[in-house]
């Protein structure tokens, strides 16, 4: 069953009203706050923060936000099996690809990152300010989430869907690209471009293979490293040149 074009626009409004693309609102409006305030690099955000004093409930909490993310993805997987478009099943030998995906993105992203914090064009990102024994799992949990929830709505689904209005590769690559930098521009200018250029990447790989699975597992080892690692070495300093 093939959607009308009407419902393909509307399927596509709704989806990203309620996940990925009014957060990309959100975090417009918070750079615009951000840069209202002074530069920068002077300024931190903490992604991951406690939500109750105690540990147990904290946890509970920062579990069940996780899995609204999660939600979000098999809510894209969901819309395109209704249509009989099933994207590929996971399998072992995705790990391989989604390593190669992490380390080609993974240190140059490092590497942007700490330049842009020297001159300016970033916050000091802090992943965690979780406590406790069970944070490094918990932090593991919302990189699983972050990685299912993007990789299945802003790539399968939104690509899938672009392709069906008729949009050319080229056009459905940058609408995925500049959607995934988008949100992530509350950490600053060079954020959103680097995902940009993380987004072309995994988007012209799904394009190439038509499978989710190696930019979930991908995405999942960045944030794994870089959530978990921050903690074990207790913070990274990076002089501010600016």
């Amino acid at each position: 069953m093939s959607l009308s074009t009407h419902r393909l626009r509307l399927e596509i409004l709704l989806v990203l009203t309620l996940t990925f693309g009014m957060s990309g609102v959100r975090s417009l409006l918070r750079l615009v706050d951000s840069l209202t305030r002074g530069p920068l690099n002077s300024q931190t955000t903490t992604l991951y923060q406690p939500s109750a004093a105690s540990a147990w409930l904290d946890a509970s909490l920062q579990l069940c936000s996780a899995l609204v993310l999660v939600a979000w993805g098999c809510l894209g997987v969901f819309l395109l099996a209704g249509d009989r478009i099933f994207l590929a099943r996971y399998r072992w030998r995705d790990w391989l690809p989604g390593a190669g995906l992490a380390a080609l993105i993974g240190l140059p992203g490092l590497a942007l990152y700490v330049g842009a914090v020297a001159f300016g064009f970033s916050k000091e990102v802090v992943p965690s300010a979780l406590e406790g024994w069970w944070a490094p799992l918990v932090l593991l949990v919302w990189a699983f989430a972050n990685a299912f929830g993007e990789e299945f709505i802003v790539v399968g689904w939104l690509q899938t869907r672009l392709e069906a209005l008729g949009l050319s590769p080229w056009a459905v690559l940058a609408c995925s690209a500049v959607l995934r930098g988008s949100y992530h521009l509350y950490q600053g200018i060079s954020a959103g471009f680097g995902n940009i250029i993380m987004g072309l990447l995994f988007g012209f790989y799904f394009q190439r293979t038509r499978r989710v699975w190696p930019l979930v597992l991908a995405h999942f080892l960045i944030d794994a490293v870089a959530f978990v690692g921050y903690q074990a070495i207790g913070g990274l300093e990076i002089p501010r040149l600016r």
